[in-house]
């Protein structure tokens, strides 16, 4: 992807009030954007994208500000109109618009939130209180966790493909269960990450408070839940152990996971959860599991209790009264991120709507906003990349003929979805009330984890996505072998029908290369054609691979991202080497594209000189130094600037076109290239 997806809290800017009736026009290569007083080979980005960053301060209620967050705003300013219209009772409206408009109104209905204050959850507080033993658990969980909006009770459990056999779905148990956004806010023991852990800990005690315990209870009980979440976080693997496949693909039978964990009932628990008959269940961490035994046999019934009270009220604040989503706000956004002003409602309401019933609102957003012009213009630009990439598959020198033949299977088998689903989801088992906002959420969250489990045991639906149409983001799934472009990432100034090819395959088609790439990185290698994880390397071609890989994940290593802390490069070698293997690949596609025209200089720049100012101004923007921290932690992609100049100091295309000279900065002495 190309970049994480934002946190409900986490979008976009305050500034334009005004819902849009269309989306604004910002040309895919902006020149007022670029800092003129920056030479091109000291430092690209800069030159590229100085004066946007000047003119583009990161607004109050953001953790960053770049193109992809403008453009999110501009399409979340246009879908704000689109579902105040759909809120109207006096028109005549289809089920879809009833159910996003009325969510919409149930959301921006705050008087009504404000008066229920914490009342919505008090049923489930209550069911809390009264269980007796942990062997209630298994009950209380499949129901509970069905209805969590982006939180999990200690462990998350769902569908997936079959590691060993993508056409199939099985039972996956994965860890979860922190509040904090990693297991590494628990096990570090620098100063930063104590006084987090300190601050937590008063964040909970507040949250307690709210719910009516007492000063000297809730400090207690938030010192209970940090104990019980720092045994799972120090049993858990971390990012990067994640990012091998192997490592989270251990399946067994129900007595074998019996086995792990005898004190949970896991017949009670799948029998609660409606769950089809399976005999396979993969879990994706089984030392989590164990440690997760230990604390149902060790820790007492009342910490078990607590615990599940911290898991639901922090689920679940952000729906509630403005004490609730004050405290929420506080902690995880300003003072975790930086952010100092919290969104306004209109934008939280329009995030939870595409969260909840995004291909209901993306159908509308569709219709309105992408042709089929567009479609058909991406569709002809990843088949040029895809023919690039055959052609530097079959030119490597360092891989043999029968890795190249299964590297060429998997790149003719990959399907490219562009837009929107050929088939829309089906809404109409969500119930949505105008006067119930939070019974709404979990109707709908509830709709879309049954929805989830009901595919275990069945074929695969290679039809689905994982984004809604709105959304400015992209994805490459590797147990699909698919690569998806949601219509909101293919609007201006990302993808522009108005430009030239040069800057629209340097910016979206480097995108397109780098998840087609993804393919073919640390993790996306590892699967084939079908999706299967399956080993198709000679072993000599994995070295030579993972030498060039590391060659990489050195050179980030070495960039600094905020004081003293470093780019973990292990963890972005995945995005680092798609930054780089997509962006060579939408150039040599733009130079097949367009041979035999006569290409002229435009603005003062040679065609090839728009290619790469077209792809670095993707990334023009900024990012708060907590946030930077965070990030370092959890975020699998380099911050903006070294995606730029990280890939163009490794690219002798880019020295040739800028007439860089060897020892200046965007010239490296050894330059990393893998496809």
């Amino acid at each position: 992807m190309r970049l994480a997806i934002a946190a409900f809290f986490l979008g976009v800017a305050l500034f334009a009030q005004t819902p849009l009736t269309q989306l604004p026009y910002t040309p895919s290569l902006d020149i007022p954007s670029m800092d003129k007083s920056v030479q091109p080979c000291e430092n690209f980005y800069l030159y590229s994208c100085g004066n946007w960053i000047k003119a583009n301060p990161i607004p109050a209620d953001q953790a960053r500000w770049d193109v992809y967050s403008k453009l999110t705003n501009d399409n979340q300013l246009f879908l704000w109109g689109l579902l105040e219209q759909a809120g109207k009772t006096d028109t005549t409206r289809t089920p879809n618009q009833q159910k996003i408009g009325d969510l919409f109104h149930a959301c921006m209905d705050e008087g009504a939130v404000e008066k229920a204050g914490a009342r919505p959850i008090q049923g489930t507080l209550d069911k809390i209180a009264a269980l007796k033993s942990v062997a209630e658990l298994p009950a209380f969980l499949a129901a509970e966790q069905q209805t969590l909006y982006a939180s999990s009770m200690f462990f998350n459990f769902g569908s997936n493909q079959d590691f060993s056999d993508s056409s199939s779905i099985i039972a996956f148990a994965d860890a979860g269960g922190l509040g904090l956004p990693d297991r590494d806010y628990y096990t570090k023991t620098d100063a930063k990450s104590e006084e987090l852990r300190q601050k937590y800990v008063a964040h909970m005690e507040k949250m307690f408070q709210l719910l009516g315990d007492s000063a000297s209870d809730a400090a207690a009980h938030a010192k209970a839940v940090l104990k019980m979440e720092t045994a799972l976080a120090g049993a858990s693997l971390t990012r990067v152990e994640q990012r091998d496949p192997y490592k989270l693909f251990h399946k067994m039978s129900r007595s074998e996971l019996q086995a792990l964990t005898p004190t949970f009932r896991w017949d009670t628990y799948f029998t609660a959860l409606q769950m089809p008959p399976t005999r396979l269940i993969n879990v994706t961490q089984p030392a989590f599991y164990r440690e997760f035994e230990v604390q149902l046999k060790t820790a007492p019934l009342e910490d078990i209790k607590t615990y599940l009270r911290w898991h639901v009220i922090h689920a679940k604040a952000r729906f509630l009264s403005s004490a609730f989503v004050a405290a929420d706000f506080d902690f995880f956004s300003k003072t975790l991120r930086g952010v100092p002003q919290m969104q306004p409602r209109w934008k939280r309401c329009v995030s939870l709507v595409d969260h909840n019933l995004g291909e209901a609102m993306g159908q509308v957003f569709v219709e309105k906003t992408f042709t089929a012009d567009t479609k058909a213009r991406t569709v002809a630009m990843t088949k040029e990349i895809e023919s690039a990439m055959q052609k530097e598959i079959e030119g490597l020198p360092w891989m043999s003929a029968a890795t190249k033949k299964q590297a060429l299977l998997k790149l003719h088998g990959v399907t490219n979805k562009i837009g929107y689903p050929d088939k829309w989801r089906d809404y109409s088992a969500v119930e949505i009330k105008r006067g119930d906002f939070l019974g709404d959420i979990e109707r709908a969250v509830e709709f879309e984890s049954r929805r989830d489990i009901g595919k275990i045991g069945k074929p695969v639906d290679r039809t689905e996505w994982q984004m809604s149409p709105p959304t400015v983001n992209a994805y490459y799934d590797p147990q699909m072998n698919d690569i998806n472009f949601p219509a909101g990432v293919l609007q201006p100034p990302l993808f522009d029908p108005k430009m030239d090819d040069a800057p629209n395959y340097g910016n979206t088609g480097a995108t397109i290369g780098h998840e087609l790439t993804h393919g073919f990185d640390d993790e996306g290698r590892q699967f084939d054609a079908k999706g299967n994880l399956h080993d198709w390397w000679t072993k000599k071609d994995a070295e030579e691979f993972q030498k060039r890989a590391d060659c990489v994940s050195d050179e980030y290593s070495g960039f600094t991202i905020v004081d003293d802390i470093k780019i973990n490069g292990k963890l972005t070698m995945g995005e680092d080497v798609a930054d780089l293997g997509g962006t060579l690949l939408a150039y040599i596609a733009w130079k097949a594209a367009d041979k035999g025209k006569s290409l002229k200089p435009m603005d003062g720049f040679t065609p090839d000189q728009r290619f790469f100012i077209g792809m670095a101004q993707w990334a023009c923007g900024s990012e708060r130094p907590e946030n930077l921290r965070v990030s370092a932690v959890t975020n699998p992609h380099s911050p903006n600037e070294f995606r730029i100049n990280g890939v163009v100091s490794n690219m002798p295309e880019f020295q040739s076109a800028f007439a860089c000279k060897a020892g200046q900065p965007m010239v490296r002495e050894k330059s990393c290239k893998i496809w």
